[in-house]
């Protein structure tokens, strides 16, 4: 190798550098907080923390010029360093660093330590690989069988991530249980779709894409528009046009931020800092929305919530067939328990009142002891919705079924900036996915080229009209690591038996007809989740610097209070609006404090600065690019350089395009490995 080469690496040093070292405990890889632990030997006194690669390097061991390959300084003789196999059972020898950094051998005078099953460390100067904790990797494909359970299972497992947002967003847009059904049956078959597209032509790893939380508080802000409140005849199909339109633009920005090759530069001002008080912004923003839909029934929604955080953390080590279905299945487990305790309730006629009709309007019924107990008739029945009923067997979701979209600028706008959250989010799940399941991560190239298919990948969610814009879930990495199904066959596997379910008519019918106090009791556990998995983040950083901890406790903060003076700002204590209390905080746009001449730009910078997420972003990207702080202080993503992904062979079978499509792209290096 030519000295202008770049220096040898431990084919895991890239992991070291933001900090993480994971303990496996059997259960998931992100227990670890990412700090550096110094390891206590009398005989070694003189070491240093070397803080750009996240190590304890000794001076004695390591060569004087810092060349990092191999030679010690006392005894002038290389040591080995050892080869680790890839999935195909190819040996992968180390690679040139991405930045240049050395590694320092281990110490001639420690012994190696043994790895012991299902309790993995982590040596100094060696990472152990996922072959020790992941029962599939991301190339595997032990069989038909296995894959298609594992594919099934993962779907399962984030159920709850898939089919709640519609189930919000239809009825505030005015929708019937007929329309939430096909909207239902419309995200399962775009999330299969999309899924495909990114697997096989994004970023190739093992992250299903369907309907953002990112993007509910922006729809909620756009559905409760002021141009809308009068519309009676045709609102759902009207409003949900008026979506397909903002969310088409918005996607195509995204899509034109991955193919320019913007998204590499862009990348460079995210770091765990940002993304994580960004995405937890997400999670909480919803609390108005939670709790106070269960208290409508208050015995089945305390009972789910219950119900699934016994299953989530009391029973999450109990083990079937060596499956952690608890844990695994938290979420539809609960529902079907509660939804069974329901359906005895109703049966049994806890809820019937002698002369009420549940079919009656309130409006309409004369007794006052029906209009009394018509809330709980309401809420706590589980026989009110006809989707089911009314639903086909077979329906197939085409583009376009809503109407021809309509553009506005105003919408398009809100929904750029949103794409760019978006963006943000996915940045984090790639990442963190890579740590799982590839040999190294992703380079800048394959990083944009991911989001840009996730833009037309929300392109497509928005003809099709789902409503909201499709993006990875960031819940997904949380069940790889729970799962340990790192295998992308198993996922597109997954993928194609969620288009085949979508055109069932009656699984979206049957999904419409979850009573909405269990859709809340859910969504209380998922918005948590999301909130818990956006500070997770920051393992990869120096969670306990004063720095950090500023940062993120700021930007948290403001993204709540500089909200809510904008959704207060103009509204008096005792107006009567007609929209419900949880969704008072999306009609800003209205009376917002923004009032100049252009109407449009009112209505963009009111909503903008009434969304939690898009604040918490603005202050945690300023501060932490402006603030000083070290690369390991601040858990700067390190990315693989295309030069080492094109020669490792790992790298290019990880991440590179089939059927030699990738070949098309090489003079691209922007979008590619």
């Amino acid at each position: 190798m030519s000295n202008s080469d770049p220096k040898p690496m431990n084919p895991s040093s890239w992991a070291k550098k933001t900090g993480f070292k994971p303990k496996f405990s059997g259960e998931t890889n992100a227990s670890d907080s990412g700090q550096i632990t110094l390891p206590t030997n009398a005989t070694q006194p003189d070491t240093n923390l070397d803080l750009e690669s996240g190590r304890v390097r000794n001076q004695a061991v390591h060569n004087a010029n810092g060349n990092g390959n191999g030679v010690g300084a006392a005894q002038g003789e290389k040591v080995p360093v050892k080869k680790r196999r890839d999935s195909d059972g190819a040996p992968k020898n180390s690679v040139p660093s991405t930045n240049g950094q050395a590694n320092a051998p281990p110490p001639v005078d420690q012994p190696m330590r043994r790895a012991v099953r299902h309790e993995e460390v982590v040596d100094d100067d060696e990472f152990v690989h996922r072959q020790s904790h992941m029962k599939y990797e991301l190339r595997d494909s032990p069989g038909l069988v296995p894959i298609g359970v594992y594919g099934i299972q993962h779907y399962v497992s984030i159920l709850g991530s898939l089919i709640l947002i519609p189930l919000v967003i239809v009825p505030a847009m005015g929708g019937t249980h007929e329309e939430t059904s096909k909207v239902v049956s419309t995200v399962l078959f775009v999330s299969g779709v999309t899924t495909l597209l990114h697997i096989t032509f994004g970023s190739r790893l093992p992250l299903i894409q369907g309907p953002s939380f990112v993007y509910l508080a922006p729809a909620l802000a756009i559905i409760n528009s002021p141009e809308f409140r009068g519309l009676n005849e045709n609102k759902f199909k009207h409003i949900m046009r008026e979506l397909q339109g903002a969310i088409i633009i918005g996607s195509s920005f995204q899509a034109l931020l991955g193919y320019s090759g913007l998204m590499s530069l862009f990348v460079r001002l995210i770091n765990p800092v940002v993304i994580s008080p960004t995405i937890a912004a997400v999670g909480l923003s919803f609390y108005s929305y939670g709790f106070p839909i269960v208290g409508t029934c208050l015995e089945i929604g305390a009972i789910q919530i219950l119900v699934v955080i016994v299953c989530s953390l009391y029973f999450r080590k109990i083990s079937v067939l060596g499956h952690r279905i608890f844990l695994i299945y938290a979420v539809p487990l609960g529902l079907a328990i509660t939804w069974a305790f329901a359906f005895m309730l109703t049966e049994a006629g806890v809820y019937s009142y002698k002369g009420c009709d549940i079919n009656t309007p309130a409006s309409n019924m004369v007794s006052e002891h029906c209009r009394k107990h018509y809330s709980r008739m309401k809420h706590c029945r589980v026989d009110t919705s006809q989707a089911l009923k009314s639903s086909p067997w077979f329906r197939f979701p085409y583009l376009l079924q809503w109407g021809t979209p309509i553009f506005h600028w105003k919408m398009a706008l809100v929904m750029c900036v949103v794409s760019l959250i978006s963006s943000v989010d996915s940045v984090g799940s790639y990442h963190a996915s890579s740590l799982l399941v590839a040999s190294r991560p992703p380079t800048p190239g394959v990083l944009s080229r991911g989001i840009a298919v996730e833009g037309l990948s929300s392109v497509l969610a928005g003809l099709w009209g789902t409503g909201t814009g499709s993006t990875t879930l960031t819940e997904n990495v949380h069940t790889i690591a729970v799962t340990k199904m790192g295998s992308r066959r198993a996922v597109q596997l997954g993928a194609c038996f969620l288009i085949v379910l979508s055109l069932i008519g009656k699984v979206g019918g049957f999904i419409a007809s979850i009573p909405d106090v269990m859709v809340a009791g859910l969504l209380c556990f998922m918005w948590a989740m999301l909130t818990a998995l956006g500070l997770s983040n920051l393992r990869y950083s120096e969670a306990g610097s004063s720095r950090n901890i500023i940062i993120v406790g700021l930007s948290l903060f403001f993204a709540f209070s500089i909200p809510a003076y904008f959704q207060q700002y103009g509204i008096s204590p005792n107006s009567n609006l007609s929209v419900p209390s949880y969704l008072q905080p999306y009609i800003v746009a209205s009376h917002g404090p923004f009032h100049s001449k252009y109407g449009w730009l009112n209505y963009v910078l009111n909503t903008l600065f009434s969304l939690h997420m898009v604040i918490a972003f603005l202050v945690a990207v300023i501060l932490d690019n402006t603030v000083p702080g070290s690369k390991q202080e601040r858990g700067v993503y390190v990315w693989t350089e295309p030069e080492v992904a094109r020669r490792e062979p790992a790298v290019a079978n990880d991440y590179g395009l089939p059927l030699r499509i990738g070949k098309i792209f090489r003079w691209v290096k922007w979008v590619g490995l």
